[in-house]
C-alpha cells in the first residue's frame, strides 16, 4: 500500500503514456476493419478512407466511449487474489499495456491484422498466471477467447459468401444487370440500414447512456431499415442508364451503387468500433487510476478521469493516421480482389457477426471477423481466387499473438516489481 501512496503520480502518469501507447496499437492494427474493405474496392482513396476513420473513429471513442468502464478487461482474472496486494494489479496492467502497444505497433509495422482484445488479454494472463497465480486467472474465459479464432471468422465468412453470392444471382447474373439492380439494391439497403442501426446502438450508444432495450432497439433499427430502403428506392429509380448500354457498363453502375452502400457501412463500423475497442487502451489504465486513487480499493468498475477518453481516442487518431495504411493494404488489397459489391458483402457479413455476438455473448475479435468475411468473398469465387501465403501468415499472427502479449506481459512485470518493491 505504502507503494501506491509513494508513487502513485509515478504509476499514473507511467499508466497514461503506455495506454497512449496502447491506443496507438489500435489506431493502426484495428481501423482495417472498418476502411480496409473500402480502399481494396477503390471505393476511397487511402487519404479519404483515413480521414473519414479518424472522425469516425474519434467520434465513437470520445462521445461513446462509456464514462465507465470494466477494471478488468472480459473479467479474464479474478480480482480477489490482489485484495492484498493491490500495486501488483498496478504493475500488471502497465506492462500489459505496454506489452499489448509494443506487439500492435510490430504488427502493423509487418501489415499483420491482429487482434487488439486478444493482444490484452494475453497480456493479462500473462502476468497474472506466472507473477501471481494460476488460479488467478478463469482459464474457462480464456479458453472461450481461443475457440473464437476459428467460430467468428467461420460465422462472418458463411454470412459474406451468401450475402455474394445472392447479389452474384439476383443481379450480376441476369440478361439486365442495372435493372435487377434497381429491383433488389434497396433490400441490401434497407438490411445494411438495419445492421448498421443494431450496431451502432448495441456498439455506440449504449456507452452515451442511451441504452435501449432488445425490443426498442430491434423497433429503431426496423424503422431505420425501412426508411433507408425506401429512400434506396427512390434514388436508384432516379440513375437513367442508356438501354443499349453493354453488361460492363451496367455492371459499373451497379457497382457504383455498391460503393457509396460501403462508405456508409464503414462509417458505422468505425464509429462502433471507436466506442467499443477504445476499452481496450482504457480499461487497464482506469483500472490504474481508480486503484491508485482509492488507496488501493479494487472495483469492478471504475469512473473515468476526465483526461482517459481523450488521450484514448487521440492515440487511436495518431495511430490510424500514422500507421494505419499497412494493415489496411493487407485486408483490402492482400487477400483477395475486391470490388465494390465483395467488399460490402464482408462488411456487412462481419457487422452481422458482431450483432451476433453481442446477442450470444461469444468473445469476439473485429479483426478476424472482417478477415473471415473477406476469405468467404474469395472462396465464393474459388480457392484460386485467394492469396494463400497472406492468409497463412494472418493465421499465424493470430496464433501468436496470446503467447507474444503473455512473455511480454511477464517480463515487463517482473521488471515494474523489482524498480518499485
Amino acid at each position: 500500500m505504502d507503494i501506491l501512496t509513494t508513487y502513485g503520480f509515478m504509476l499514473i502518469t507511467t499508466a497514461a503514456v503506455v495506454g497512449f501507447l496502447m491506443a496507438w496499437g489500435i489506431g493502426a492494427n484495428d481501423v482495417a476493419n472498418a476502411m480496409g474493405t473500402s480502399v481494396g474496392s477503390k471505393a476511397l482513396t487511402i487519404k479519404q478512407a483515413i480521414l473519414i476513420a479518424m472522425v469516425f473513429e474519434f467520434a465513437g471513442a470520445y462521445l461513446a466511449g462509456g464514462e465507465v468502464t470494466s477494471t478488468i478487461r472480459k473479467g479474464i482474472i479474478d480480482s480477489a487474489y490482489f485484495v492484498d496486494t493491490p500495486e501488483l494489479l498496478v504493475f500488471g496492467m502497465i506492462a500489459s499495456l505496454l506489452a499489448a502497444g509494443i506487439w500492435l505497433v510490430v504488427a502493423s509495422w509487418l501489415g499483420w491484422p491482429v487482434s487488439t482484445t486478444h493482444s490484452i488479454i494475453g497480456a493479462i494472463v500473462g502476468f497474472a498466471a506466472v507473477g501471481v497465480s494460476a488460479d488467478a486467472v478463469e482459464w474457462g474465459k480464456v479458453a472461450g477467447v481461443v475457440g473464437s479464432w476459428v467460430i467468428t471468422p467461420a460465422i462472418s465468412g458463411i454470412i459474406a459468401f451468401l450475402i455474394f453470392m445472392s447479389a452474384q444471382r439476383l443481379i450480376f447474373d441476369t440478361d439486365n444487370p442495372f435493372a435487377s439492380a434497381k429491383r433488389y439494391v434497396p433490400f441490401y439497403m434497407a438490411l445494411a440500414g438495419f445492421v448498421m442501426a443494431l450496431v451502432t446502438i448495441k456498439k455506440g450508444l449504449k456507452h452515451v447512456g442511451l441504452g435501449m432495450g432488445t425490443a426498442e432497439g430491434f423497433a429503431l433499427a426496423i424503422g431505420l431499415a425501412v426508411a433507408v430502403g425506401v429512400i434506396g428506392k427512390m434514388v436508384i429509380n432516379r440513375i437513367k442508364m442508356d438501354a443499349a448500354a453493354n453488361r460492363r457498363m451496367q455492371f459499373a453502375s451497379v457497382e457504383k451503387v455498391f460503393a457509396i452502400l460501403m462508405v456508409v457501412t464503414a462509417c458505422c463500423m468505425a464509429f462502433a468500433h471507436g466506442s467499443n475497442d477504445v476499452a481496450n487502451a482504457i480499461g487497464p489504465l482506469a483500472a490504474v487510476v481508480s486503484v491508485v486513487q482509492n488507496n488501493g480499493q479494487i472495483a469492478s468498475k471504475a469512473a473515468l478521469a476526465w483526461w482517459v477518453l481523450p488521450l484514448g481516442a487521440v492515440g487511436i487518431v495518431m495511430g490510424l493516421a500514422l500507421f494505419g495504411s499497412r494493415v489496411i493494404a493487407t485486408i483490402g488489397k492482400g487477400i483477395t480482389h475486391l470490388t465494390p459489391s465483395r467488399g460490402f458483402a464482408a462488411e456487412l457479413a462481419a457487422a452481422t457477426t458482431v450483432i451476433i455476438a453481442s446477442g450470444t455473448g461469444l468473445p469476439i475479435s473485429t479483426t478476424q471477423t472482417l478477415v473471415g468475411a473477406v476469405l468467404g468473398v474469395g472462396m465464393a469465387r474459388g480457392i484460386a481466387a485467394l492469396n494463400l501465403g497472406v492468409v497463412r501468415n494472418i493465421v499465424i499472427s493470430w496464433v501468436v499473438t496470446l503467447p507474444i502479449g503473455a512473455a511480454l506481459s511477464i517480463m515487463f512485470f517482473f521488471m515494474l516489481k523489482g524498480i518499485f518493491v
